[in-house]
């Protein structure tokens, strides 16, 4: 099926229309990473911390069923930055089957794959996020609890304002800006008379 998809794209690379060249280009290109999935699968099983890093960032355009499973692999690497890289991939595909996957993540021993999982959750818009991301505004990095108060705005339900309202009083000066950016996102009602 993909060798199809190429050999079609790789024709209309000599379409008379300019636009049309460059979109078969641009189509290819993107292709590319799928033509190599075998590759880049087995990729995430190598001994290199930087060669498995690139097939995730790579894997991270390709749509194929076989993908989702060994991202999630990933997550369990004994290499922080390959979790959080993992976690980053996983967040940008916006997979929701990931979702208890990402959500665990939010208790690694490692801070930044805390706040990397912190901010993927906030783009699937989840209310039932909330809570999770509520967990770890105690955290001690303000990093995590900067990227759990942004995602509770992204999410934007009202189900977050308390947390929200709470970290207004944080003594960091980052997180009491964040939570008031935050604030104005959620979603609210209107009382019954106002105009």
């Amino acid at each position: 099926m993909l060798d199809q998809r190429r050999h079609a794209l790789n024709e209309a690379l000599s379409d008379p229309d300019e636009g049309v060249r460059k979109a078969a280009s641009g189509a290819l290109e993107a292709l590319e990473p799928a033509l190599h999935l075998n590759m880049l699968l087995q990729g995430l099983t190598s001994a290199k911390r930087a060669e498995r890093i690139r097939c995730l960032y790579a894997l991270e355009a390709v749509r194929s069923p076989r993908v989702l499973p060994s991202l999630l692999n990933s997550l369990a690497d004994a290499d922080a930055d390959v979790r959080a890289t993992a976690v980053q991939v996983i967040g940008t595909r916006g997979e929701p089957r990931a979702l208890p996957e990402l959500a665990k993540r939010l208790r690694d021993e490692v801070a930044a794959v805390r706040m990397y999982a912190a901010e993927a959750l906030g783009r699937f818009r989840d209310a039932r996020l909330v809570p999770y991301l509520a967990s770890v505004l105690r955290d001690e990095d303000s990093g995590v609890v900067i990227a759990a108060v942004c995602s509770l705005g992204q999410i934007g339900n009202a189900a977050g304002e308390k947390y929200l309202l709470a970290m207004l009083r944080d003594g960091r000066p980052a997180v009491r800006a964040e939570a008031a950016r935050a604030l104005a996102l959620l979603e609210w009602e209107d009382s019954p008379g106002t105009p």
